[in-house]
């Protein structure tokens, strides 16, 4: 089943299941699979939106053995060589603050069935650890990131693009709860970051990469009726990939 049959099939129980303000919104724009076996998907939004939410809860729903989660996050520069205090205040937000070539590999190499060793990063130094995570190759990728749909090479890769809408307010308490809880920061200067480089770059590369989506979901992983429709139909899809290879085999 392709993504345009996908948004369709889903368009239609969505109308059914939802009222007019929950509901799913399909772009005209479907992504192109290069590969059945190899299902890119990516899930955009801005910070505290519930793209991770939304995630977890395909996550759930697909065999472990089916499916490797990339976070953008894991690709932040490393920033060891720089003072506490200039890393602290550096532009987390910005395309520029992550290592997206390295980003942009991993996908591919994924994609074409061959091994990545994923970063770590450490949020509390603002540094990336010598250790690395092997990440075998699995049917289904999943790209997670607020800033995923910014760079054409990874919307190149993408058969399915998700952006999860959630209102500023909203955002920024989740924000301001996980920077707290997470990653040792003080209310202080989690406001004074969203309000230096947070909001603006949402509002400059966040908000206008949502042209590029396939699927809009509003109220973010909260609208659960909206994302156990996707992840219905990525079964469908994976399935149908499966019996396509049985088939030629």
């Amino acid at each position: 089943m392709c993504a345009c049959a996908i948004a369709g099939e889903v368009r239609r129980l969505n109308r059914k299941a939802l009222p007019e303000s929950k509901q799913i919104i399909f772009c005209s724009r479907v992504g192109k699979s290069s590969n059945l076996m190899s299902l890119i998907i990516g899930i955009s939004g801005g910070t505290g939106s519930g793209k991770t939410t939304v995630a977890n809860r395909i996550l759930e729903t697909v065999e472990a053995s089916e499916v490797v989660f990339i976070q953008q996050d894991s690709y932040y520069r490393n920033l060891k060589d720089l003072p506490l205090d200039y890393r602290q205040v550096a532009n987390f937000d910005h395309p520029d603050a992550l290592d997206n070539d390295l980003l942009v590999n991993h996908v591919r190499r994924l994609k074409a069935g061959e091994p990545i060793e994923l970063p770590i990063y450490d949020f509390k130094t603002h540094t990336r650890l010598n250790e690395t995570r092997t990440v075998e190759p699995k049917p289904i990728v999943i790209v997670e990131g607020i800033l995923i749909f910014a760079d054409p090479r990874l919307l190149e890769q993408m058969d399915i693009k998700v952006f999860v809408d959630t209102p500023d307010d909203i955002r920024f308490i989740r924000r301001l709860r996980r920077d707290i809880a997470e990653r040792g920061r003080t209310v202080e200067s989690v406001i004074e970051q969203y309000i230096a480089t947070v909001r603006p770059m949402h509002t400059q590369f966040v908000e206008p990469s949502k042209r590029y989506a396939d699927v809009i979901i509003p109220e973010g992983g909260h609208n659960i009726v909206s994302i156990d429709l996707i992840s219905g139909k990525i079964r469908e899809r994976l399935a149908g990939a499966l019996t396509s290879v049985g088939g030629q085999s």
